[in-house]
């Protein structure tokens, strides 16, 4: 089942979420599905709350890149904490299922250590680095009600406020569903 994404404007993703437990209904048709509607829209990530759930699960899978760096880069994340950023920071071009057709260059630190359930429940303590680290830090702020468009500066945002408003309104072309906090 592909789920609409939600779009700019909406609170979900300006929340940050809670927790949840492994007897959490429908988790593996839940984390299935979630693939299916990243896939159909073309993302290398999707957090939960980008479909609506303001739960801490967020899925990968770094193919679409065309990088042996992250091309085996598939992976569930549940409940995922990051314990530490390290390296220099770099800049990346980052983009948003969210905020469709908005680019902007996002700094991050290169590497983030991670503690975190995988799709099975079982802890995994890992360290990524580069693209891989880039996509988690990504997501995990989604989790955080952090969005990408939060970590550019404040002109570069006044520049944006009427292409986001315009989002929030659903006046954007998608060739994926989403869906919008503010009615046209």
């Amino acid at each position: 089942m592909v789920f609409p994404i939600i779009a700019y404007g909406d609170p979900v993703l300006k929340a940050r979420a809670r927790e949840i437990d492994k007897d959490y209904p429908g988790l593996k048709e839940l984390i299935a599905n979630m693939y299916e509607t990243m896939y159909h829209s073309k993302g290398v990530g999707l957090a939960a709350p980008q479909i609506g759930l303001s739960i801490r699960l967020f899925i990968t899978d770094g193919e679409p890149f065309d990088d042996e760096e992250v091309v085996d880069f598939k992976e569930v994340f549940i409940n995922p904490v990051i314990k530490e950023e390290e390296g220099t920071l770099w800049k990346f071009n980052e983009g948003c299922l969210s905020i469709p057709h908005i680019r902007e260059d996002v700094q991050r630190k290169k590497v983030v250590h991670l503690e975190y359930y995988d799709a099975n429940w079982k802890l995994k303590k890992k360290t990524f680095s580069g693209l891989a680290a880039r996509i988690i830090q990504h997501e995990h702020d989604h989790l955080e009600g952090i969005l990408f468009t939060d970590r550019i500066s404040p002109l570069r945002r006044r520049l944006l406020k009427n292409k986001l408003l315009d989002i929030s309104k659903g006046a954007v072309d998608v060739d994926y569903k989403m869906k919008f906090p503010v009615k046209k």
